[in-house]
This record gives structure tokens, sequence and C-alpha cells, in this order.
């Protein structure tokens, strides 16, 4: 159920009952900078309490793997998954991305957001 709908400079998030869902522009680089204000939105939206992150990948776009080890270090958010339709996006997600994250049994690659959603909640 979606509770809230948040538009930020280079996408939208979406703040489900313990998940944050974003879709981030065509052609952003998604930086240090820009995870720390989702980091923010967590933090403010669900406090102490466990969460999950979906990044929504319906646009192009570049992340740097550093916002992966900065996400590492916020010990509520449980689990991190990459949604795309397209096969190559999700090849790197799980080949390069997946490396930078603190645990891989906590990033998952998913071709739908109804994948997604049942596996992030298995993890918190």
């Amino acid at each position: 159920m979606l509770l809230k709908e948040i538009e930020l400079d280079f996408g939208k998030v979406f703040i489900h009952e313990n998940i944050l869902v974003a879709k981030l522009d065509e052609g952003i680089l998604f930086d240090l900078e820009s995870n720390k204000k989702l980091l923010e939105i967590g933090s403010e939206v669900f406090k102490d309490a466990d969460y999950g992150y979906i990044s929504h990948r319906v646009n192009s776009y570049a992340v740097d793997p550093m916002v992966y080890m900065e996400s590492a270090n916020v010990n509520n958010l449980k689990a991190i998954a990459v949604v795309s339709e397209s096969e190559m996006t999700r090849r790197n997600a799980d080949a390069v991305e997946k490396k930078f994250y603190k645990d891989n049994n906590c990033f998952g690659v998913f071709q739908s957001l109804e994948e997604a959603t049942e596996w992030i909640k298995t993890r918190i």
C-alpha cells in the first residue's frame, strides 16, 4: 500500500509500509549526494524500524557503486533490490553493484516489482 510519494530533483520516491521504492530519472548519475537524500528520507520515514529499498529501474542511468558502501552503514536498511526488465541492467547489477554491498544475501536483482517486494519482506 502506497503511503506517500516524494518528488526529488533526480526522480520519485514511493513510501510503502516498510519499503522505499525509487524511480530515478533518465540519464542521471546516482551518486553519494543523491543517495544521502534517499537515506535521509528512509531515516525520517522509518525512524529506527527495519526497512528495504527497491531501485525500480524503468529509466537508464548510471550508479556510483560507492552508494552501496554508504548504505551498508544504515543498520535498519535490511535489504536492497534492483528491478529492471532489461537483462543487461540486471546482469550489471548482479555482477558489479552487488559486490559493493555488505551482504550478498541482502542484495537481490529481479525482473518485477512484485518479486522484489516479496523478497524484501523475507529480509525485514
